[in-house]
């Protein structure tokens, strides 16, 4: 076993556009989009706001675990663009398939994600070298709403030596 500890760099919420995109029961699962409508970056190494660019093209199976598969742009309080990709799983639990199949899911939901960052900005290239680790909380992820709003509260940490 090797020595490594876990530091914190950011923090993130994102807001989905509602309703979610029904794509609906696939040989996969059952298919949604989410839109990204915004964000909020903060955190000791990067901070700033989630473009309303990028989406979740999430997929649940019939044992109600989400698949995730995330892209986004993010852009610093000092102007750089860093784009944002992970996939993970969120756990809407046992019955998930069916409550996100009648539109009732779970009011909040563990996510657990492993993202990459990648840009050109001079001051951030050392976020390209990274594999990072999320663990957050998304709330009210409801297919058939016109008001609800998704808000995936994540912290972002990587190994280091």
């Amino acid at each position: 076993m090797f020595k490594y500890e876990l530091e914190h760099l950011c923090s993130y919420t994102a807001t989905l556009h509602q309703p979610l995109e029904v794509i609906g029961e696939t040989p996969l699962g059952l298919r949604f989009n989410a839109y990204i409508s915004g964000g909020e970056v903060t955190g000791p190494r990067v901070r700033g706001r989630v473009l309303p660019v990028g989406a979740d093209w999430l997929t649940v199976r019939t044992d109600g675990v989400g698949i995730l598969d995330v892209r986004a742009t993010m852009e610093t309080h000092d102007g750089a663009l860093i784009y944002l990709e992970y996939g993970g799983v969120m756990d809407l639990g046992p019955d998930g398939y069916q409550r996100m199949l009648s539109g009732n899911p779970p009011a909040r939901t563990a996510i657990q994600v492993v993202p990459r960052f990648i840009t050109a900005h001079p001051d951030y290239l050392w976020l390209n070298r990274l594999q990072c680790l999320n663990i957050g909380m998304a709330d009210s992820p409801r297919p058939q709403s016109a008001t609800t709003r998704m808000r995936c509260i994540q912290t972002c940490v990587t190994v280091v030596e």
